[in-house]
């Protein structure tokens, strides 16, 4: 069956650590005695998913499936739940977990969303881009180190973890600081162009990963917000509800009532965000459970 789809040379070859003696030793055995030119250039042998620290086994019924998940999480957050974890190393499902992906997730979407924001209000102002982005050198060296280190990890037998926590966490921190100069108005061309050429980094490695959707920014946020408003057990207009409550205590100082409702909302998996000087509030995933 492999031969007909694949030829008798594939890159890789998967499967559980349960399957690496004998099955595929035999498999090895088998398939070179009956095509001496079979070759695999990768075997990639995956360890098992427990949940809640316990086994997860058809027999005893003790599992989730994708679907079952995907109800209260959103697709993206599930993935990088797995990808968080090395393809090697046993996979501990739990609620907590799956709400730091979440939070993990909505992260990188809202980095992306305010970066899209500010170049495209700038863009609104200024003259077009020229053709051949001006980077600085260190602009350059920053969009190098993103790729080489995407790279790297992933030649280092697939660390996914190691991408997800510092090569993708760094270019994002990065893009929030130079957004944050475009939005103070102390941008410069150099600057608008690192960013653009950065969201091109951070999208390919998305992409590489499949964490990057076909939907814009504003709609997979909004996506994720719904999941978590489900799992609270709340309504956008509950929350709104709230945000209005919190406003009009702060504005009668009455702050131990605003931090109730703070907290209230935060043991829900909801953490309101103070929008500064605009006066307005919006609110984001968290990682508590519910």
């Amino acid at each position: 069956m492999s031969a007909e789809y694949l030829t008798h040379r594939f890159d890789i070859h998967g499967g559980g650590m349960d399957l690496l003696f004998p099955h595929h030793e035999n498999e090895i055995a088998q398939s070179c005695a009956a095509c001496p030119e079979s070759e695999i250039t990768c075997w990639v042998h995956n360890e098992f998913v427990t949940e809640n620290n316990l086994k997860v086994s058809k027999s005893s019924k003790h599992f989730k499936t994708i679907r079952e998940v995907t109800e209260s999480y959103h697709p993206l957050a599930l993935r990088y739940f797995l990808l968080g974890t090395h393809y090697r190393s046993p996979v501990n499902y739990s609620i907590p977990q799956m709400e730091i992906a979440s939070v993990a997730v909505f992260y990188i979407y809202q980095t992306l969303r305010d970066c899209q924001d500010a170049v495209r209000a700038v863009g609104e102002r200024v003259e077009v881009l020229s053709a051949k982005p001006r980077l600085s050198a260190a602009a350059q060296e920053s969009i190098n180190k993103l790729n080489d280190d995407f790279e790297k990890r992933l030649s280092d037998d697939l660390h996914t973890p190691t991408i997800l926590n510092a090569t993708l966490q760094e270019a994002l921190r990065s893009m929030n600081s130079s957004t944050s100069l475009i939005k103070k108005k102390q941008q410069q061309e150099s600057t608008l162009h690192y960013l653009t050429e950065l969201e091109k980094g951070v999208r390919r490695v998305l992409m590489v990963l499949g964490l990057l959707s076909d939907s814009p920014y504003p709609e997979v946020l909004q996506q994720l917000k719904d999941k978590a408003l489900k799992r609270a057990g709340l309504s956008e207009d509950d929350i709104l509800q709230k945000i209005n409550e919190r406003a009009e205590a702060r504005k009668k100082k009455e702050f131990s009532k605003s931090d109730e409702i703070r907290s209230d909302l935060c043991a829900k998996g909801i953490a309101l965000m103070d929008a500064g000087n605009e006066g307005t509030h919006t609110y984001i995933l968290d990682n508590f459970q519910i």
